[in-house]
């Protein structure tokens, strides 16, 4: 027996030999043959992402957040919503040139000039603080920024951020992500940055108000009589409704508190202004400094009403991706269904809570575009299913301007190269062929070129002018009336001015054609009574 079993091993190990042999054979054979034909296998060090130092909940009240990029009026209101949460935020400033050129100096070459612009104001901000003296700066600062993946160069910024951070000699400093797409389970157990339902919450709500806070104060300030009248009711709005959601107040009540504080602001709606729709890739359509050439109030500067993009458009854009693109789906996956269920009530209570905040301000505030009607208006030119930037928005913006009557003129701001917004920009070529009273202007924002691109704009909106004048003058020959007639009835009847009035759609496009037309029919009217009498 024991003879047996040792005849077995024997051949076993005799086996397992031959087997080794064997494969060494086929190895060495292969490799010969890769050889040979230029496929040998190389050893390869893939990248691994950097260790993130984890900023836990014990640190929570002793860091920073360090917070910005949107409008100053959505930063501020964020804050103060965040600030009500436990959180330590501090606001970055606005990006200027100074940090663009901080974002050349330590990131990398070909990035868009947002990237520069928002890496290099971060860095800058870190170095001032690190010269004013204060210490351990990577302990008690992180910051929080928004991330993404896709065709454009928004997914690099997180690796960006980091370059230079570490050139600039804060290796350890913490660059916090929430991914537009990642939903509200993005933080580990531990994590001090808890993005819950609470957290999203906030954030939209800081984001709609400030939406509104912005859309008023671009309806009202250039009709104000009284200069600067208009801001600073605004600075005391965002006062009153960073309050509300700090300290979890009733938002609608203070928006009907603000909503008194605008109707003290004195107008002249007789004021021909061409109304100038802004469009564009995210950054450099929000952005109110450098980074656009502080396009806003240059346009104001020139005697234009600016039409901001609210950024509740975009968030609603996202939700609406994510239900056609689940519709899409469908025909192979039924399981859907519950999903889009659950999207489609997001949106409608995404739509109602902007509606109802609306309703706070008496709707003096725009509504949020049609997203459906959007897509249809664009598909013509542009697919829905391309995704990157705006999208198809950009391109359906241009058109709804034109054919619904709500813009003079549209200027579309990108940054120098930007994927997304050149493809836009290659198709409204077809659209403002097609839609003959459409004044469309591209601008690509790259930190220098002002002058030119100032004087592109006003050769632009010299004939956005010429538009609104046409209109004023063609509803003045319709009633047959007078400018001064108008303004002489308006100051017997105050209320007629009064800055939150919802203005009735009843001619062309300008505020001051629609308030002519309002109140031309009131003045024929008493005409009429005089003369009976």
């Amino acid at each position: 027996m024991v003879n047996l079993l040792d005849k077995q091993e024997s051949d076993n190990k005799v086996n397992l030999l031959v087997a080794q042999d064997i494969n060494t054979k086929v190895d060495e054979y292969e490799a010969k043959l890769r050889k040979e034909m230029g496929l040998e296998v190389i050893d390869v060090d893939h990248f691994e992402k950097p260790f993130e130092r984890p900023w836990t909940n014990d640190q929570k009240d002793s860091v920073t957040i360090l917070f910005g990029g949107m409008t100053a009026a959505h930063d501020e209101l964020v804050k103060e919503g965040m600030t009500g949460l436990g959180y330590n935020i501090r606001l970055l400033p606005c990006p200027d040139n100074e940090s663009l050129s901080t974002g050349k100096e330590y990131g990398n070459r070909g990035q868009c000039n947002p990237t520069y612009y928002t890496v290099g104001n971060l860095v800058k901000y870190l170095k001032e603080l690190r010269d004013q003296g204060e210490k351990d700066i990577e302990e008690r600062y992180v910051f929080v920024t928004a991330g993404a993946c896709g065709p454009c160069r928004f997914g690099m910024y997180e690796a960006e951020y980091r370059k230079a951070l570490r050139d600039a000699g804060f290796d350890e400093f913490r660059v916090m992500l929430f991914k537009q797409s990642g939903g509200l389970s993005q933080s580990s157990e531990d994590s001090a940055l808890e993005l819950n339902a609470k957290f999203g919450l906030t954030l939209i709500k800081g984001i709609m108000v400030g939406d509104m806070i912005n859309d008023l104060g671009y309806q009202i300030r250039p009709y104000e009589i009284e200069e600067g009248a208009t801001d600073r009711v605004c600075a005391e709005a965002k006062e009153i409704l960073g309050d509300c959601l700090r300290e979890k107040k009733s938002i609608w009540r203070g928006l009907r508190r603000v909503r008194k504080m605008y109707k003290t602001i004195k107008v002249d709606y007789t004021r021909v202004k061409p109304k100038v729709k802004i469009t564009g890739e995210f950054w450099a359509q929000t952005t109110e400094g450098d980074g656009n050439y502080h396009m806003f109030s240059y346009l104001e500067s020139e005697g234009a009403e600016v039409l901001v993009e609210p950024i509740g458009t975009w968030i609603e854009y996202l939700i609406w991706s994510a239900k056609k693109n689940a519709e899409d789906h469908l025909v192979v996956d039924k399981t859907r269904k519950s999903f889009i269920r659950k999207v489609k009530l997001v949106q409608f209570a995404f739509r109602a809570y902007y509606n109802f905040y609306r309703w706070g301000l008496g709707f003096k505030s725009d509504s949020l575009p049609n997203q459906a009607k959007l897509a249809d208006y664009a598909s013509a030119y542009y697919d829905s299913h391309l995704k990157g930037g705006e999208g198809h928005l950009e391109v359906a913006k241009n058109i709804m301007a034109t054919k619904d009557n709500h813009a003079q003129m549209v200027i579309s701001l990108k940054p120098f190269g930007c994927m997304p917004s050149t493809m836009s920009d290659g198709v409204q070529s077809k659209v403002v062929a097609d839609y003959k009273d459409a004044i469309y202007l591209p601008i690509e924002t790259s930190g220098d070129g002002e002058v030119n691109v100032r004087s592109r704009t006003q050769m632009k909106l010299y004939e956005a002018k010429i538009k609104a004048r046409q209109e004023v003058k063609d509803v003045l020959e319709k009633y047959n009336i007078t400018v001064d007639q108008v303004k002489e009835y308006v100051a017997k009847h105050p209320e007629l001015n009064d800055p939150m009035r919802k203005l009735p759609h009843h001619h062309g496009i300008s505020t001051a054609a629609n308030f002519i037309a309002m109140v031309a029919p009131r003045i024929k009217k008493t005409k009429k009574v005089a003369v009976a009498a």
